[in-house]
């Protein structure tokens, strides 16, 4: 018997299964034990009725709004729930004026829950910090983005950051056996039987996304057939056919971990690298630029002058991706890409540019050595502007002269490393400060 064989009457109600196994107590919720365990803050707090101002991070479908739903069953207070989508600042102020009127006349508290917070601009934002500063409401935000570059600062730091983890198969898994057994909101009113194999799939292309595990279970049985007993038999077959490709979660957080990744594996291993550049761009969707700029960047900020032909292949690879496209370019961005990380390494210029620009930020204005400036103009030596020894003049087409201002006379910045080619260069910059040390600078200068 299926689900459309059943009276009116006798229905479950008319709600997804999802919604209607939603838990309701916090021992029916599935997950994130690191903050509502047995003693956890968080959780003694729910029960308890003392919520503080919260922001639940983590990504989709990994319960924070139904942790929400959790408290707003348990706390004796008004409980407000708005979608940062298509709520607007007037739907923020009137939640305020009726928490202020429910806490001077009746002493009751009032949360706010945020859903998607992070969607909210800096404006609607701060219409909320007053009324969370003097205690008129409670907030609780949900947000998938990292709430430190969403979420204004002084929001954040009044409230109590939790993290969620991703759900896992098992906890789908879970979900799905409580619904086949309930018999009040689940499918238990069904003789549904479900193979090992069945459910295993289901889990495994839920991604760990309870809602959709539930879904595709309920779509799985109430379109089965069911046998001359009765009973509705659910196989991998089915289960196949009821939920097809995992949902693979690429919030702008992920896409910032997984360049993150890229970078620091483009230090070090050719495997992470490439591992990492693939999956962003064939399982995310992330566009192939992305990781082409921050190649040419890692080219010059950890390879450098160790081997110059880095960054050359590097933007060879970006012209090829522009002038042949995805996914032939792969072969030319993957080429670039091992190049890179099997590349000796250094940091010299990157340190280079460090010290340059913390010597600019502590000094004052700077004045050109006189020998420097521009002589193209008559009267230019009436001014002093003369001096300068021309270094192909010299042997070796070096001499030794002052380049920086007088305050920085002696101040190193680029300081070259012993890896690859720089090699060859921190030997000139040593045959250079010798012959320095022979030549003493021009009583002009």
């Amino acid at each position: 018997m299926d689900l459309f064989s059943y009276g009116e009457s006798e229905q479950p109600q008319a709600k997804l299964l999802a919604d209607r196994m939603r838990p309701q107590t916090l021992d029916e919720y599935i997950g994130q034990e690191h903050i509502v365990g047995q003693g956890k803050l968080l959780r003694r707090a729910i029960e308890g009725d003392q919520v503080s101002s919260i922001l639940l991070f983590g990504p989709p479908g990994c319960g924070k709004t139904t942790l929400a739903n959790v408290i707003s069953l348990r706390t004796a207070g008004e409980f407000v729930k708005l979608n940062a989508v298509d709520a607007s600042v007037k739907d923020v102020r009137e939640t305020i004026e009726q928490a202020r009127l429910n806490k001077s006349m009746y002493g009751k508290k009032t949360i706010l829950f945020l859903d998607e917070v992070h969607r909210f601009n800096t404006a609607r934002q701060d219409a909320l910090l007053p009324a969370v500063e003097q205690g008129i409401i409670i907030f609780i935000g949900a947000t998938t983005e990292n709430p430190f570059h969403h979420v204004n600062g002084a929001l954040l730091s009044r409230s109590t950051l939790f993290q969620l983890e991703p759900l896992t198969q098992e906890h789908s898994l879970l979900a799905m056996q409580r619904a086949i057994a309930d018999q009040a909101r689940g499918l238990g009113f069904m003789d549904l039987q479900a193979d090992e194999d069945a459910l295993q799939h289901l889990a495994e292309m839920a991604n760990g996304d309870i809602r959709r595990a539930l879904n595709a279970l309920e779509l799985a049985a109430v379109t089965t057939p069911s046998q001359p007993d009765g009973s509705v038999r659910l196989t991998l077959a089915v289960a196949e056919e009821s939920i097809r490709k995992p949902i693979v979660r690429a919030d702008t957080s992920t896409q910032y971990d997984v360049l993150s990744a890229f970078h620091k594996s483009v230090r070090g291993s050719s495997d992470a690298a490439l591992f990492w550049f693939l999956y962003a761009v064939e399982k995310l969707g992330m566009d192939p630029m992305v990781f082409l700029r921050r190649l040419i960047v890692a080219c010059s900020e950890d390879i450098g002058l160790a081997n110059p032909q880095a960054m050359v292949q590097a933007v060879t690879a970006m012209d090829a991706y522009h002038k042949i496209g995805w996914p032939e370019a792969k072969y030319n961005i993957a080429q670039a890409i091992l190049f890179a990380v099997e590349s000796p390494k250094s940091n010299a210029t990157a340190i280079a540019i460090g010290s340059v620009m913390q010597t600019i930020e502590a000094a004052g204005t700077m004045e050109v050595p006189h020998h420097l400036r521009d002589t193209h103009y008559k009267g230019a030596e009436q001014l002093g502007h003369q001096g300068y020894r021309y270094p192909h003049d010299y042997p070796g087409h070096y001499v030794d002269q002052r380049y920086l201002p007088e305050m920085l006379r002696d101040k190193p910045f680029y300081e070259a490393s012993e890896q690859g080619m720089e090699e060859k260069i921190k030997l000139n910059q040593q045959r250079r400060k010798s012959a320095g040390k022979k030549e003493k600078y021009p009583s002009k200068l």
